[in-house]
């Protein structure tokens, strides 16, 4: 008797079955840690809360940074996660080469309402694994944002990050490497 395993895909391949139109141009998927995972749908306040962020983003980082909006970003050879927003730098080709990798990326931010638990327990020690400084998930569950910083590995070989801050919808927060600029949460969260 054998154990059967899921197959895991690279980038490439995953790209390759794009162009070969496994994907309709509706589904909404992204790849992760070689899996291909649905994403969750959308709520209106989910929505509210990004088209919100990126206005008041776009007003503060103007040309310091690129907004990129549900794009993909490569983590590694196996993970191309669509994170809804991230501020990378600035390239002369605005990333028509390749998509940005962790080094490009000065802040990552996750929206979540329905996928919360995905993006703080799997999206989470993914990016810190990365390397990616600062993530921001706009948690809506709970209605705070959660700002991670310092990724680390633990000796048990799990990824993380050693500071967790929590701000509340009526608070400000200054954005991760851009020391002046502040955001006024209570622009972002909805309701």
């Amino acid at each position: 008797m054998s154990l059967s395993t899921a197959k895991r895909f690279t980038i490439a391949e995953y790209h390759r079955l794009a162009e070969l139109g496994f994907f309709t141009e509706d589904d909404r998927v992204e790849l992760i840690k070689g899996e291909i995972i649905n994403m969750a749908a959308k709520g209106t306040p989910h929505s509210v809360c990004g088209t919100r962020l990126y206005r008041e983003l776009f007003k503060l980082i103007k040309e310091q940074g690129t907004l990129r909006s549900q794009d993909p970003i490569i983590i590694s050879k196996n993970s191309e996660p669509e994170p809804d927003l991230v501020i990378v730098r600035n390239r002369s080709d605005d990333y028509l080469a390749n998509h940005p990798s962790p080094s490009d990326i000065l802040l990552l931010i996750e929206i979540a309402d329905s996928s919360l638990k995905y993006d703080q327990e799997e999206k989470l020690p993914l990016y810190a694994e990365a390397g990616i400084a600062d993530y921001w998930i706009f948690n809506l569950v709970d209605n705070y944002l959660e700002c991670y910083s310092e990724p680390y590995q633990a000796l048990q070989g799990k990824f993380g990050y050693r500071h967790k801050t929590i701000f509340l919808p009526d608070e400000s927060v200054n954005l991760s490497n851009f020391s002046d600029l502040v955001l006024d949460l209570s622009k972002v969260f909805p309701g």
